[in-house]
């Protein structure tokens, strides 16, 4: 395990360089601007690293464990879907609906692994929809320097605490990606993880929570808990940018954590977002087997206290008045 985790730390690393070396000569940069949360003109794309890390690790892990196929079959290729859109955005923005179209394509596509897989039609719904989600939320949360990735970062070890044989590597090599891309992103962004990374890691993590779920229903639940700052914060600001009738969907600075950083820093609240998850990976790790009960109870209290403090944090702002959809 040691030998594998160091590959992948080494290949998320290596291709970091080699991305910035190419975002650089292709001039694909991300500038500073409104609706944007860094003030240094910044190249994108950085997260083809840590894709590549886990399409090779499919591809070993195919051959290692053939038992493991289609499934794995199904996730490289959902996650080269999603990748491949994620790159083109990165060199020429894309019709938002477009992408999505291309993320729900690759939920089904693994979708259809998990059935041939178990057979099991609620897992199959439950892989389309979270693909459609995670994916997207690693898109909008991936605001300030270094959250995106530590936050996959400790769900991959959650994951690999978790899931067992192929996959239990395969969440070890995406936490070892980030591991390696980390550097070069936290506490300075020297590169960004771009569409390309971030919608890849969402697919990625959400399939490995559709395996862990067909092995265990209540894992399944106590992992609301390291996900819970996403969750939150991408959940309610989205949500509340509907109802105001906001162009939800666009680029904007309203999450909770890009208000906190206007105040603090992005450092503070990177460390701040991951010892929250840190706390819940080992909540995880030490009652993961628990019955259903007692996990209900937890994730209820969790999620209201997560809900409170980002009421608080959203607080630390003056009230902006919403920008609305053009009607007419």
């Amino acid at each position: 395990m040691l030998l594998w985790l160091i590959l992948y730390a080494a290949i998320g690393a290596l291709g970091t360089v080699l991305a910035r070396r190419y975002a650089l000569q292709r001039n694909l940069l991300d500038h500073p601007g409104d609706r944007r949360s860094h003030r240094v003109s910044t190249p994108r794309g950085g997260g083809v690293a840590i894709v590549s890390a886990l399409l090779i690790a499919v591809i070993a892990l195919v051959a290692r464990d053939p038992a493991q196929r289609v499934l794995l079959a199904g996730f490289g290729i959902g996650l080269a879907l999603v990748a491949g859109v994620g790159m083109v955005d990165d060199h020429r923005p894309l019709s938002p609906w477009l992408r999505l179209a291309v993320h729900a394509l690759a939920g089904l596509v693994f979708a259809g692994a998990i059935q041939l897989a178990f057979g099991d039609l609620w897992l199959t719904l439950l892989a389309v929809v979270l693909v459609l989600v995670l994916t997207n939320v690693w898109n909008f949360m991936d605001g300030i320097n270094g959250l995106a990735a530590s936050q996959a970062l400790l769900l991959g070890l959650a994951l690999a605490l978790l899931l067992g044989g192929s996959w239990r590597l395969l969440a070890a090599a995406l936490a070892a990606a980030c591991a390696g891309f980390l550097p070069f992103n936290f506490p300075v962004a020297r590169i960004f993880l771009g569409d390309v990374g971030s919608g890849a890691i969402g697919f990625s993590i959400a399939a490995m929570i559709v395996v862990c779920a067909a092995e265990d229903a209540v894992a399944l639940m106590w992992l609301l808990l390291p996900l819970s700052v996403f969750l939150l914060d991408a959940g309610i600001t989205l949500s509340r940018r509907f109802v105001n009738g906001e162009r939800w969907w666009t680029p904007h600075t309203r999450h909770a954590y890009q208000v906190w950083a206007r105040r603090a820093g992005h450092t503070k609240v990177t460390l701040a977002y991951a010892g929250c998850t840190a706390v819940g990976v080992m909540v995880t790790a030490l009652f993961g087997t628990v019955s259903m009960p007692l996990v209900l109870w937890v994730c209820v209290g969790w999620y209201i206290a997560g809900a409170l403090a980002w009421r608080g944090l959203q607080r630390m702002e003056p009230r902006i008045e919403p920008e609305r959809k053009d009607i007419g």
